[in-house]
């Protein structure tokens, strides 16, 4: 096993990693809407949230040495099932392959956030 970092996607603010490498696929921790260099929330809207999530998993995913292209499972976490539609918009442009995929309402994330997803990938 081999843990990911990188600094173009948000540092953990707990005991975990960013992501770790098992054999040829690449777990992402739950990637939430933070700017990687501040470490403060991006947008207040379901849209603009989702966005910057997808753009730190692409950089966990990257420094993993995959894409988005080779996701298999992603799990993801809303606030408020409300925000379903708007965050598929999204969603959608990221993960054109179509994984696996859970959502779930969640009653808090942290900070408050609206949204948070993982990814699981193939190299």
């Amino acid at each position: 096993m081999m843990k990911i970092s990188t600094d173009k996607a948000p540092a953990a603010i707990g005991p975990y990693s960013q992501g770790m490498i098992f054999g040829d696929l690449v777990f992402t921790s739950g990637q939430v809407p933070f700017d990687p260099t501040t470490m403060e929330i991006v947008g207040n809207d379901i849209a603009t949230q989702t966005d910057q999530v997808m753009k730190n998993i692409g950089a966990v995913l990257e420094a993993g040495g995959t894409k988005f292209e080779n996701a298999i499972k992603t799990l993801c976490f809303l606030s408020n099932m409300d925000d379903f539609a708007e965050f598929n918009k999204v969603y959608e442009k990221y993960f054109v392959n179509k994984p696996a995929r859970s959502c779930v309402a969640v009653k808090t994330l942290p900070r408050n956030v609206l949204v948070e997803v993982e990814c699981i990938a193939h190299k």
